[in-house]
């Protein structure tokens, strides 16, 4: 039995407009155990009509737990992006998430740099991302939750960037969330190799594969919200899971994919590749 699991991130429902209820609903019934719920600030008008999945933490976090419970999944982690060069956002923003996932039970919060602000210095933007960082972290470490994170913007999908951020904290609770598209579609760094070196930190992984056509886009973006279905695209999944036996990952896969198929899809392929079917 390996000891990594296969999960799905809630944007595979997005396409379908339908609510968080809905989104989890599918994954219990295409066999996924464990799912990523994704959270903000606030209220989205579409996701309280039901045609959205995103999750607002004004409300009652324990209500959502009994919800997973009841379909027997677990919550893997919750995605909650925030910039870290703007601490006025930030800050609240991960901080709240950190205590957000404690009651649902999720181990992990997933979050990238964000988007750097024109005016803002290279060094400037280290400075205030150490700052939001180590302060994030005092919350982090008080409730056990790991902040995973992930190749996204224009520091973490290059290589050197990325273990820059990194090295802004020595907190337990600062680890990495890998996102195998992403770094892909940077085109900065080797995927495989810089895996190879974050590995050891690694306390979540986005599963993100990239068709043929949207490869085109490599080096152009540094990101994108979902994939294709995993086995697909151009990633080396045989590879990608080599690596992560080898440093004895043991955690959660989380397809990110557009639709219900090519969550349906991900999760049979994957379970070959990782010998659970």
């Amino acid at each position: 039995m390996s000891d990594i699991q296969v999960g799905v991130n809630l944007e595979f429902i997005r396409s379908s407009e339908k609510s968080f209820r809905v989104g989890i609903e599918t994954a219990a019934r295409l066999g996924y155990k464990y799912v990523e719920p994704c959270v903000a600030t606030g209220y989205d008008l579409l996701a309280l009509g039901g045609y959205y999945h995103m999750l607002s933490m004004e409300d009652d976090p324990l209500e959502v737990k009994g919800w997973l419970d009841e379909l027997g999944l677990k919550p893997s982690a919750v995605s909650a992006h925030a910039p870290l060069m703007r601490p006025e956002v930030g800050v609240p923003y991960l901080t709240k998430a950190i205590r957000y996932a404690s009651d649902i039970g999720a181990p992990v919060v997933t979050t990238d740099e964000g988007i750097k602000p024109d005016w803002m210095s290279d060094e400037e933007a280290f400075q205030i991302m150490r700052y939001t960082i180590r302060q994030v972290m005092r919350t982090a470490e008080r409730y056990g939750i790991m902040v995973g994170l992930e190749p996204h913007q224009q520091y973490t999908v290059r290589q050197d960037t990325f273990l820059r951020i990194l090295e802004l904290s020595d907190s337990p609770c600062w680890k990495v969330n890998w996102d195998t598209g992403n770094i892909y579609l940077g085109g900065k760094a080797d995927p495989y190799q810089m895996l190879d070196i974050v590995a050891d930190r690694l306390c979540h992984m986005h599963g993100k594969d990239i068709s043929v056509r949207q490869s085109e886009e490599r080096g152009a973006v540094t990101g994108t919200p979902v994939g294709c279905a995993c086995g697909e695209g151009v990633v080396d999944w045989p590879r990608v899971i080599d690596i992560l036996r080898r440093h004895n990952f043991q955690g959660v896969i989380s397809v990110e994919c557009g639709t219900v198929d090519q969550a349906e899809r991900s999760l049979k392929y994957l379970q070959g590749l990782l010998g659970q079917q």
